[in-house]
């Protein structure tokens, strides 16, 4: 053997062991850290649309992603010290279910990818310089659609065709809230419907607005309640509303499911479902900066005919025919 043969022969076994060096090294699993405000118990619904939104994808949980879980049970409080620990374990990516969550992991890293699965304006917020152009480590998805505040009285008008007054029962401080009760001003107008607007800070105030409502004699209730401010009181809202026998329409399913009377919203399963594609493409590269923030696409109507019975309302044929679920 010759000295250049020699000289190739070991260059061609280094390479090799290179090569099979690299092959034994493990890849390594990305870790994702989810983080929402209520219970993770009580949000089973949504954290599995997301995995069956990563499923999808390809990805297979605790194999080739890992998804550290973290739920505050209703304190938002804890949200700050729960999104500093996903940035001590961290992870790859963040995502956040609800705004409280997104400012949470906003104030904690501004290098950590994070993905919202819902906020009511984005822009207002902070959390984003635009829609298009998110221009940080956010994006993700918005709930943002204040016309629907519209459709949701003239729902109200179909089940009560003699209504007259209407409370609306929001949150002053809450981003989108402004933009919403334009909407519904527009429609009671073109209804020829009064609004009663009852300011609602803190759950202490919904039984309070409940009682102002039926003191001035409203004949149904718009609620556009912060979900923040809501999600943990859905039974007690319903039983308020059976209670003071009103109609009421709700912007998302869950209180319904809860005992309410029907809800006209944004699909939040299909938002947590579509949140794995913004994983997804971070993950193979895409910086979150060059990720638009994408408004809701799917919209659902629930009914529950027992909250209708309870109440004393007859749902018409005409608006059973256009929901998506009816709860008997």
């Amino acid at each position: 053997m010759n000295k250049r043969t020699a000289v190739s022969l070991l260059a061609t076994l280094i390479l090799a062991s290179v090569h099979l060096a690299e092959a034994q090294q493990p890849k390594k699993v990305p870790r994702v850290g989810y983080l929402t405000g209520p219970s993770l118990s009580s949000q089973l619904h949504r954290t599995e649309a997301f995995r069956q939104g990563l499923h999808d994808l390809g990805y297979v949980e605790g194999k080739s992603i890992v998804i550290e879980w973290r739920g505050a049970d209703g304190k938002l409080d804890r949200l700050p010290a729960l999104a500093a620990e996903l940035v001590r374990l961290k992870v790859d990516i963040i995502i956040t279910a609800g705004s409280p969550a997104t400012r949470a992991a906003k104030e904690v890293t501004t290098t950590i990818p994070i993905v919202m699965t819902q906020a009511s304006d984005p822009v207002a917020s902070g959390f984003v310089a635009s829609l298009a152009r998110p221009g940080g480590n956010i994006t993700g998805l918005s709930t943002l659609a204040p016309e629907i505040s519209g459709k949701r009285l003239e729902l109200l008008k179909e089940i009560v065709p003699k209504l007259s007054r209407v409370a609306v029962l929001g949150t002053s401080t809450s981003p989108g809230n402004a933009q919403e009760l334009r909407e519904v001003e527009l429609a009671a107008g073109a209804l020829g419907v009064k609004l009663q607007y009852l300011d609602v800070l803190a759950p202490k105030n919904i039984e309070i607005a409940f009682r102002a409502a039926a003191k001035e004699r409203s004949d149904a209730v718009l609620m556009n309640v912060s979900g923040a401010l809501m999600s943990f009181q859905r039974k007690e809202i319903a039983e308020l509303a059976v209670k003071s026998r009103l109609p009421v329409i709700y912007d998302r399913a869950q209180y319904v499911e809860a005992g309410g009377l029907m809800s006209y919203g944004v699909s939040q399963l299909d938002l947590d479902r579509r949140a794995a594609t913004y994983v997804d493409k971070i993950l193979k590269g895409t910086k979150p900066a060059d990720l638009p923030v994408e408004q809701p696409t799917k919209f659902e109507f629930i009914i529950n005919l027992k909250a209708a019975k309870q109440i004393g309302v007859t749902i018409p044929p005409n608006v059973l025919v256009r929901a998506d679920k009816v709860i008997k």
